[in-house]
């Protein structure tokens, strides 16, 4: 008697992926890569996911403006939103302090459908239908305040962060401002994360390293070129094979050319901001919504993990806006109309319009 074959097909579940999939925070795209929130919606969604874990991220600073701690604040609220462990360093003497300053999450249904298109709500209305059919296994993401969970949030930048977010032992604050060398720094890193080790059983919890202005003036080992590379090359080597993601600003104008050339070289992520003049008149004319910008973002590189394949992005430079004065977007650039009509955020859906009356295309 011939012994039962098992019947398999190709599209069996994985176990294991579903059961890491639940993670708060954590979202699975292609080739086995695992992302986390950046914190900022549109960003998520240039980058195909958000951060990917293992990744190192650099953010160049701009002189002029201080643009980068906008991204670096909605980074940080949003592993603290998701209980997420993390690792802060400071060139200032009291870097808990910077935690005061995080934007909340929006919790009210009205504030974060701020950007939302009709065309998303009634996706988001036909999700909902369905449901029902994925029971325990479906994907949910946190949001503390009515027990659901979220991938990422919107963040209100006019009202701080709530203390109970605060207030937990998954903080470790660190000034780097009388450090003589980065030491001290790469070994308290290595030791946060050692508790996000990687393995098959899926992903229990991911970590985060915020690391402002690397290379700020203020600091004794600012001059020490050659130390700050050994420290970054020896960083990315062991968030590479953990479970967490880092998140670097540095000051390249402060730097020697060379210098700067190997951080963005190591960099997985490479991001920049650059700060919008107040009065310029031609670029006002040329770009749409230019009154709201209050600077420019720039992707420079991409992580891709367990691929050989590029990812080509649409656009490389976005505007950054405050919305409301209270959220942060990210705008595709836009070339003015004349009639003066406002673009679009990014990840809303564009709409075609033919030259003919009629509305039908010309190719």
């Amino acid at each position: 008697m011939s012994a039962t074959k098992t019947r398999t097909s190709s599209f069996s579940r994985n176990v294991s992926a579903l059961s890491s999939s639940q993670t708060p925070g954590l979202k699975h795209g292609p080739n086995g890569t695992a992302f986390i929130s950046s914190g900022i919606p549109d960003l998520d969604r240039i980058l195909g996911g958000g951060f990917s874990l293992g990744s190192l991220v650099m953010v160049m600073e701009d002189s002029e403006a201080p643009h980068h701690m906008l991204l670096l604040r909605n980074f940080m609220s949003q592993g603290l939103v998701l209980n997420q462990p993390l690792l802060y360093a400071s060139p200032s003497k009291d870097p808990r302090g910077f935690l005061g300053t995080l934007p909340s999450p929006v919790s009210s249904k009205d504030d974060k459908s701020h950007n939302r298109d009709p065309d998303q709500e009634k996706g988001l209305r036909i999700a909902w239908q369905y449901k029902k059919y994925f029971g325990e296994n479906q994907q949910n993401f946190e949001i503390h305040k009515d027990g659901k969970y979220e991938f990422c949030n919107d963040f209100d930048l006019r009202k701080p962060l709530e203390r109970q977010f605060l207030t937990g032992k998954h903080i470790d604050c660190v000034s780097i401002q009388d450090c003589r060398n980065l030491v001290p720094l790469r070994d308290h890193c290595a030791k946060f994360l050692s508790q996000f080790p990687r393995n098959d059983g899926g992903v229990t919890c991911a970590g985060r390293i915020a690391i402002q202005s690397l290379c700020a003036p203020q600091c004794e080992y600012s001059n020490a070129e050659w130390d700050i590379l050994s420290f970054v090359r020896s960083l990315k080597g062991m968030v590479r094979s953990l479970n967490a993601v880092a998140v670097i600003t540095f000051p390249p104008s402060l730097l020697s050319p060379s210098t700067s050339k190997r951080l963005q070289h190591m960099a997985d992520i490479l991001l920049s901001v650059k700060a919008i003049p107040d009065e310029d008149k031609e670029l006002a004319k040329l770009l749409t919504g230019y009154q709201d910008m209050v600077g420019l973002l720039s992707i420079h590189k991409v992580a891709r993990f367990n691929t050989q394949v590029p990812l080509i992005l649409d656009t490389t430079t976005f505007s950054i806006k405050l919305q409301k004065r209270r959220f942060l977007i990210l705008e595709c650039l836009n070339q003015a109309p004349i009639d003066g009509s406002s673009g679009s955020s990014y990840g809303t859906s564009g709409s075609c319009s033919g030259s003919s009356k009629s509305g039908s295309l010309d190719f």
